[in-house]
């Protein structure tokens, strides 16, 4: 139970304790749980073919080194089995109930409990001359160490990839809510100003070698102005803007596109001006350019 805390000027409330608070989502998030499963298995494989664990080296006698991993991979995939059925109830059982880190933690040890009963199960059967409770304490310190190493690893892994995507959203929230620039400038190489020009009269800026094209309208009309830079640098200058890299050959002002489209061969932008030619939108850059018109198309 936890303690209990009286909140000033109220009633008393009660403190929620380490092993009551709930578990991250992450932990039984489908993907995760595949790459836990996976991983596991991997890191297992590799440990008891290099440390040789569980007597193993008893379990093929006059056996190859290759016909040995065959054999010990089966086991290994065997024994994974009660992981991949334990996470799976997880999964489920996830979806409709809170887990807290005490369960979760008891959880993990069950998982430790059963895999190394199954061990013990399968040296006692190929050695049966081995001691049962002596073999047991082996699989017990072997399997803690085959499952709670991965398992470690992995939960650091997963709480950076959450937290990297929650300041990743952060930073698109502040992004979208920042007032843009109202005027762009443009300098070369050399950090002399060759333009500025209002966000309304931007379209997009292309690379050419080792120069860029800015293209604007100038009195109604699609004007070009090449300067000696980089996109890279010039996209670096821009910041926080929507003004933004849709294509590693392209920069474009998000608020002078008129059409977005898919196309058989991927999406391109469309300015709607004569001899203006469609931007496309690479792979790499299509979840930002399309949640950026998803977003503003609503509002």
């Amino acid at each position: 139970m936890g303690s209990r805390v009286r909140a000033p000027g109220g009633s008393p409330q009660t403190k929620m304790n380490f092993f009551e608070q709930k578990i991250p989502e992450y932990v039984y998030a489908k993907r995760n749980l595949v790459k836990l499963i996976l991983f596991t298995a991997l890191f297992a494989l590799a440990f008891i073919n290099i440390y040789k664990p569980f007597d193993s080296k008893h379990w093929y006698p006059n056996v190859s080194e290759f016909m040995y991993l065959v054999f010990s991979s089966l086991i290994i995939f065997t024994g994974v089995q009660v992981v991949v059925i334990s996470r799976i109830v997880m999964y489920y059982f996830g979806k409709k109930h809170n887990i807290g880190m005490g369960a979760y933690l008891l959880w993990v040890l069950l998982e430790v409990f059963f895999m190394a009963l199954f061990y013990t199960f399968y040296t006692s059967y190929v050695n049966p001359e081995r001691d049962y409770m002596s073999t047991f304490r082996e699989s017990l310190i072997n399997t803690s160490l085959v499952l709670l190493l991965p398992y470690s690893v992995l939960h650091l892994y997963f709480a950076y990839k959450d937290k990297d995507n929650k300041l990743k959203q952060i930073e698109e929230l502040l992004a979208d809510t920042m007032p843009t620039q109202s005027i762009y400038s443009f300098h070369d190489e050399k950090g002399e100003l060759h333009l500025s020009i209002t966000k309304e009269n931007l379209l997009y800026i292309a690379s050419a070698d080792n120069y860029v094209e800015i293209w604007y309208l100038n009195k109604e009309t699609p004007t070009k102005l090449i300067v000696r830079n980089s996109l890279k640098t010039i996209e670096k200058n821009l910041g926080n803007s929507h003004v933004v890299r849709s294509h590693r050959s392209y920069i474009v002002n998000l608020e002078a596109v008129k059409v977005i489209r898919r196309q058989k061969d991927g999406i391109y932008m469309d300015f709607g001006i004569e001899h203006i030619p469609d931007i496309p939108v690479s792979e790499l850059y299509k979840a930002k350019i399309t949640h950026w018109f998803t977003k503003h198309s609503t509002q």
